[in-house]
């Protein structure tokens, strides 16, 4: 697979994932993806944005001002 942006190689890493809910910070570390190795471009596939996605509806009612979240072990 080529990089959409620079057509450079991409290769499957992980990465860090941050979002924001109701003035909270929600991190997931260790998240799979691919990543350009000319641009650094990341790109998730549909089943990883769909496990983001159950771990922030599972950690909303938890949070505070920060969460932090292995993928990992969570999803």
């Amino acid at each position: 697979m080529a990089c959409f942006l620079c057509k450079g190689n991409v290769e499957k890493t992980t990465t860090t994932y941050m979002t924001e809910h109701n003035g909270c910070f929600i991190i997931i570390k260790n998240v799979p993806c691919t990543k350009c190795t000319q641009c650094g471009e990341e790109y998730l596939n549909g089943v990883t944005i769909e496990k983001i996605e159950k771990i922030i509806s599972n950690v909303k009612e938890a949070l505070t001002e920060l969460a932090i979240i292995d993928f990992t072990q969570a999803a």
